[in-house]
């Protein structure tokens, strides 16, 4: 019997990456996609890296892939926003060495902010797509995608989904295929794309989708599975997934492990051969339009939602009419929304800037959580970095009462993706404009990765750490400070003083995340009920570790972390260290 291996689909995609003999690895980290590359990075025969944003880690890749190596880059859906530029015209120019690049798609929203179909990059772009629907396939896809990309002269998209990337499944290893370094020729009529040359190489890459539109009918990516025709299913991924476990052999299903391009014929085949044909598909109807568009009737969004994640009941129900049984909940169960960690260095920022009323441009990372109640300190928060280009906007439109009043706030591996140029802009815009970074010298929201001002690199490694101080005064600012979030006096008399400067300023709230192991834990506070006159100015600062149980307020001795702000917010001296 073949050995097997429990794995995450995450985890056997890096396997992939590995057995493929691929040589370089460049990505962002981005849930749910993170993992990729952090068990890449477990294999010594690759170099793999954390690149400051995506579009840097695809250009990297690319580049890796010219000079004639395997190379991989991983992101999430949002990221190949930002990687869509060299995306676009890597298509064009194709590749030396295989290029994959992975995309982890996140229905449901579970740390996103919004719901991106990223099969439609593969059509735009006109790349080939695969959709692997479990943790075999995303070895097998990934491994398959290197030698596909290296055959039609053209970089691969590998799309994944939250459930794909989270879930463990068995996995047959293979060995690495050691795939020599191919030899690099210069080339300017293909891979320098100015306008002339682009016009050759868009002829080239319609002809190239022509013969993996051929490749599409016949290859084991897609496969038809017949059991009861009364009903056909078409789908790819997780769905696919749902629709087996709801339908079982109640149903005869085509599986399309290459969304892009489509096989036509196997399609309309597929369709000729059922009663009635549904399409399931998360987010978007890309099959659907697709089976419409050649003539095929199907059923699918009418059906199903366009919104969020589907279940194996859901499908059951809206094909079969089969209502899945309901699971009553043992009592009540309380919410959970998300908080910042107690003794997290954002959160006497945020309790600050909501004592000064605030307007608050807010970004991408674990800072978002400053929006929640009961700081509520958040007034915007678009993609990453634009929080100091959107204060720049609206400082500008709004005028001096307005910027006196209102910060950008951004993490220090956020600013590095992509606030580095929204900072220019405010300097040679000449907007008066504060901005917020908050320095807690990692990667906190995606779990903690390296960053290029933590002088580590994804291995651990020493390396130059990025100095935001000197950065942003290389770049024009000439007001910037150093503060300690902990310190509050200090924190509020910094914040007034920057925002009455008549020019750009910038303030580095700096104190390591909490979570670290370097960081040492402080001894828990307690709270003295007899001094305690229950005023909650303790519990406006959010923290997980106070509550406020019948007979007063409390602090959760397994939960603090001897950070001290409530202490410092106590006007009656009720709380103090166990010892005081």
């Amino acid at each position: 019997m073949e050995d097997k291996k429990l794995m995450l689909g995450n985890e056997a995609v890096a396997r992939g990456i590995y057995e493929a003999g691929c040589r370089f690895v460049s990505s962002y980290p981005g849930t749910p996609s993170t993992e990729i590359t952090e068990y890449a990075a477990l294999y010594n025969e690759l170099h793999a890296e954390w690149a400051p944003n995506e579009k840097v880690a695809v250009e990297a890749a690319f580049g890796a892939a010219t000079a004639g190596a395997r190379a991989f880059s991983g992101m999430k859906h949002v990221g190949l926003n930002v990687a869509a530029d060299p995306v676009f015209t890597a298509s064009y120019i194709g590749v030396n060495g295989g290029l994959v690049i992975a995309v982890a798609d996140d229905m449901g929203m579970h740390s996103s902010q919004n719901e991106q179909d990223s099969r439609h990059y593969a059509l735009a772009s006109k790349l080939p797509m695969l959709e692997p629907a479990d943790s075999q396939e995303c070895l097998d896809f990934t491994r398959r995608a290197f030698a596909l990309s290296e055959e039609f002269d053209t970089p691969v998209l590998l799309r994944l989904s939250t459930r794909i990337a989270h879930s463990r499944g068995l996995v047959a290893e293979g060995q690495r295929q050691e795939t020599p370094l191919r030899a690099y020729t210069k080339d300017i009529m293909k891979n320098v794309m100015m306008p002339a040359m682009a016009r050759r190489r868009h002829v080239v890459v319609e002809e190239r989708t022509k013969k993996l539109e051929a490749l599409a009918e016949t290859a084991d990516f897609n496969k038809t599975e017949y059991f009861d025709r009364s009903i056909g299913i078409i789908a790819s991924g997780i769905a696919y997934q749902y629709a087996r476990e709801a339908l079982g052999d109640k149903a005869s299903y085509l599986k399309l492990g290459m969304v892009n391009p489509m096989p036509e014929k196997l399609i309309k085949d597929f369709a000729a051969g059922v009663d009635r044909l549904y399409i399931i598909e998360e987010l978007d109807d890309f099959i659907e339009t697709y089976c419409l568009k050649i003539g095929v009737k199907c059923e699918g969004k009418a059906l199903f939602s366009p919104l969020g994640e589907y279940t194996a009941g859901m499908i059951r129900e809206r094909i079969l009419g089969v209502k899945q049984p309901v699971t009553q909940a043992l009592g009540d169960i309380p919410a959970r929304p998300p908080a910042l960690c107690p003794g997290c260095p954002h959160r006497g920022l945020f309790y600050t800037i909501k004592k000064l009323g605030l307007t608050v441009s807010g970004d991408i990372g674990c800072y978002t959580l400053g929006a929640t109640a009961p700081l509520q300190a958040m007034d915007l928060c678009l993609c990453m970095g634009a929080s100091i280009s959107a204060l720049h906007g609206m400082n500008t439109v709004r005028g001096e009462e307005f910027s006196k009043k209102s910060v950008a706030v951004i993490g220090d591996s956020t600013f590095m993706h992509s606030g580095i140029t929204g900072l220019l802009n405010i300097v040679y815009n000449q907007s008066e404009s504060t901005v917020l970074i908050l320095d807690n010298s990692i990667t906190g929201m995606t779990g903690h990765q390296q960053n290029p001002a933590t002088g580590l690199t994804l291995q651990n490694k020493p390396a130059p750490a990025l100095d935001i101080e000197n950065l942003c005064r290389a770049i024009g600012v000439k007001r910037v400070r150093v503060v300690d979030p902990y310190a509050l006096e200090e924190l509020e008399q910094a914040l007034r003083e920057e925002l009455a400067a008549d020019e750009p300023s910038v303030i580095i709230a700096k104190r390591p995340c909490v979570l670290l192991k370097s960081v040492t834990k402080g001894k828990p506070y307690t709270i003295d009920k007899e001094k305690c006159r229950r005023c909650g100015a303790c519990m406006r600062i959010g923290c997980p570790a106070l509550s406020a149980p019948g007979d007063g307020m409390e602090i959760n001795s397994a939960l603090c972390v001897g950070c001290g702000l409530c202490q410092k917010l106590c006007k009656f001296g009720a709380i103090s260290r166990g010892e005081e």
